[in-house]
């Protein structure tokens, strides 16, 4: 049933177009809220401050929320919209990592007492990527801002357009580059990898049937060591655990996914591709030993890079009263 589901997965990852693939507005900018919102982002760090004090395992899934959210439809807040028949984009199997949805709305809250009708949601969920890894450790970015949220969400879209964890560094490249990301955004996003958790059905494949053959051949460009300790965590009919994708480290953003990757102890398929690709395989190796400023210099040029993928600015969407419902 597993490889039925990742055979499915794949043809329509490739069949189905990109929606707004490369849509990028000159709209958005540092500072946007100056004027109307002056808080707006001391509000949102506060939340965020507060919230990881007392919820610590939320850190991976709202920095996640922000890619999420952009690779389909555009960073429009869109991943937010709850949907009463289940067909929205948080609805969608590679969504249901998601959580911390209700972080997102206790920042907007705060903002519409503060300045009410002006902050997006869409804009919430990239200061609050930014926040997050500052609070596990990283260095901060400055967040262009003046998105609008958008009105529609589909859970067709989110399986169409969200590169799945066994995605080849083909895919991968292909993915990025149709919405106007290069190979580097592609290996640096993926350092993102080093907070967080992950289910064991996200990758149990590669622990036990990686041919689909039924046998119990693991992947053979995992390191066999790595492949053992995972099998003690993920039982191939037991229950679908939670595991960390950066063990030991996978409360605190630094650059020692690339350590884990170089060694071939990538969780994923897609981690695993960055070593199949010269300009990516070379990043790896490069920081792979602990040069922590270069990563965080690049991710905070990429997550910027990301937030400009189809944002709606000027009179198109709207300014969401509700995140998890259009106006």
């Amino acid at each position: 049933m597993a490889a039925n589901f990742k055979t499915s997965f794949f043809h329509l990852c490739v069949v189905v177009l990109i929606i707004n693939s490369v849509e990028i507005e000159g709209n958005i900018k540092v500072g946007f809220y100056k004027e109307s919102c002056p808080l707006a982002e001391t509000i949102t760090s506060n939340v965020v401050k507060k919230t990881l004090s007392v919820a610590p395992s939320l850190s991976g899934p709202l920095l996640r929320m922000f890619y999420h959210d952009c690779f389909v439809r555009g960073c429009d807040a869109s991943v937010l919209l709850d949907s009463l028949a289940k067909q929205a984009e948080k609805d969608a199997p590679p969504n249901k990592i998601l959580r911390g949805y209700e972080v997102i709305e206790r920042v907007k809250t705060a903002l519409e007492i503060h300045c009410p009708g002006v902050v997006s949601c869409a804009d919430i969920v990239a200061l609050v990527s930014r926040d997050v890894v500052v609070e596990t450790g990283g260095a901060s970015w400055q967040v262009e801002t003046g998105r609008r949220d958008g009105v529609v969400s589909s859970i067709n879209e989110a399986l169409a357009n969200l590169p799945p964890p066994f995605a080849n560094i083909s895919s991968l490249k292909q993915a990025f580059k149709q919405r106007g990301l290069n190979d580097k955004d592609l290996v640096v996003l993926s350092g993102a990898h080093t907070i967080g958790i992950a289910q064991c059905s996200s990758f149990l494949n590669r622990l036990y049937n990686f041919t689909g053959k039924g046998n119990q051949f693991f992947d053979p460009s995992m390191d066999p060591s790595y492949v053992a300790a995972m099998r003690k965590k993920c039982l191939k009919n037991g229950p679908n655990n939670l595991v960390e994708m950066d063990p030991g480290s996978s409360k605190v953003f630094d650059e020692h996914y690339y350590e884990l990757v170089s060694k071939r102890r990538g969780l994923f398929e897609s981690d695993a591709a960055l070593l199949d690709d010269v300009e990516t395989k070379t990043y790896v190796q490069t920081h792979k030993g602990g040069n922590a400023e270069s990563f965080f210099k690049d991710f905070g040029v990429s997550m910027v890079r990301m937030g400009r993928i189809g944002v709606l600015t000027g009179n198109a969407g709207q300014i969401r009263k509700v995140c998890s419902k259009v106006n």
